[in-house]
């Protein structure tokens, strides 16, 4: 998480907490001069559209005041998902065996990409298995890391892509 994150995070995160939610990340995506913040909250009995909703209302209030993002932004409010974004050391450890696609800010042997089992989480590192071989991986060198989609459901279409469907007029 680059800096700005980590000042809006510390900024909204009582908020979120007070609503009985958990802060679980948020990423600052650009696209040219638009900014898009989207936060990721969770919860043990799940996160709802209203959830999502509160929290929008209340963390765009102090985002108003504090203005930490320069210009225009869109605020977005989700769930992490089932193929949820893996933002710190705890939340690795949390899904320790579980397997995750991931993405370095600098290769280890060559490579940026990796998918592979969470082995071990320690200090500043996350140990990777990745077909049979270890990797060690500083945390702050991780780019973006999501857990895998189950292998049943791997085979599937993601959301918002068809695959071979046509609409059919009935008669």
């Amino acid at each position: 998480m680059n800096q700005s994150d980590v000042r809006i995070g510390k900024a909204i995160a009582p908020t979120i907490e007070a609503l009985g939610l958990e802060l679980w990340g948020l990423k600052q995506l650009r696209h040219g001069r638009r900014v898009t913040l989207r936060i990721y909250i969770d919860c043990m009995s799940g996160v709802t559209i209203d959830d999502c909703e509160k929290v929008s209302r209340q963390v765009s209030a102090i985002l108003d005041v504090q203005d930490p993002i320069q210009g225009e932004y869109t605020l977005e409010v989700s769930s992490p998902g089932i193929d949820r974004p893996l933002f710190t050391l705890p939340q690795f450890e949390r899904y320790l065996g579980h397997e995750v696609d991931l993405r370095l800010r600098v290769p280890v042997d060559g490579q940026r990409r990796f998918r592979g089992t969470i082995e071990k989480v320690m200090a500043d590192k996350v140990i990777l298995l990745v077909e049979g071989n270890a990797f060690e991986m500083r945390h702050v060198d991780i780019e973006r890391a999501e857990l895998a989609p189950p292998a049943a459901d791997a085979a599937l279409p993601r959301a918002g892509k068809r695959r071979g469907s046509k609409r059919v007029k009935k008669k």
